[in-house]
């Protein structure tokens, strides 16, 4: 079997296809490899395919107006990505960079446009990923906005969690590696802030910090640490912050 064909079979947005409709698409895709740190595509970019990672891991960022680069998500394995081409041939926003080597398949915006006439199952499938994505960035970005650094890192933390927690003797492991500069990267604050949260974390008994490996050692107490943060009112714009917000930004 072809790979591209195995890796559309398996996609879940694919999985209601017919065999001959799969084949089909397969004909039309192409598939490429990219190195560690290699771009896929960047800003400005013609935003031509939706593309499926098939092996490796792609992250999607953008830089600020500083020139700091903020961290949206991470994509996955048999996850789709710069599925807003299909809503047309805008120049992409934001950058995707392969993490570590990657394949990466890209399907025509005009084969997916006739699958979605053909399926209105797809067609959902496309809105909920494009929904939930956003959806997903625009609460981080909120959180840039009107959290301290520690309640940034305790939300991502059990995001993270939730994401790729994987039992293990020393509490749930977060199979992804992360340097700290990612991690910072993603909540918008310093490398040096992150490490200094992190060992805050470990020495209350939370987090247990390897070579770019964390555990989580208590994760009901993380949870909860992270939803007694929401309870507290979020520092708007022209608010004082508070001595305590002040420290852990």
């Amino acid at each position: 079997m072809n790979e591209r064909f195995w890796h559309l079979k398996n996609c879940a947005l694919f999985e209601q296809l017919k065999p001959e409709e799969i084949a089909r698409l397969e004909q039309r895709c192409r598939a490429r490899r990219f190195a560690k740190r290699s771009p896929v595509y960047l800003p400005s970019d013609k935003s031509e395919a939706v593309l499926l990672l098939a092996r490796g891991r792609v992250k999607l960022a953008s830089y600020t107006a500083e020139g700091k680069q903020a961290i949206l998500t991470f994509i996955e394995p048999g996850e789709m990505f710069g599925e807003l081409a299909v809503l047309g041939d805008s120049p992409r926003e934001e950058y995707a960079e392969a993490v570590e080597p990657s394949l990466v398949i890209l399907v025509p915006r005009e084969e997916i446009h006739g699958l979605m006439a053909e399926h209105p199952e797809l067609a959902m499938g496309v809105t909920r990923l494009i929904g939930l994505r956003r959806r997903r960035i625009e609460r981080r970005l909120r959180y840039l906005l009107f959290r301290s650094s520690r309640e940034r890192l305790l939300h991502l933390l059990v995001e993270l969690l939730d994401d790729y927690g994987q039992p293990s003797s020393s509490g749930m492991l977060l199979n992804v590696k992360l340097a700290h500069q990612d991690l910072a990267n993603i909540i918008g604050t310093t490398r040096e802030t992150v490490t200094i949260l992190l060992g805050e974390l470990q020495t209350q008994g939370l987090l247990k910090l390897g070579r770019r490996r964390l555990w989580v050692v208590e994760p009901d107490r993380l949870r909860e640490l992270a939803i007694a943060s929401t309870r507290r009112e979020p520092i708007e714009p022209g608010q004082r912050h508070s001595p305590v917000a002040a420290e852990s930004s």
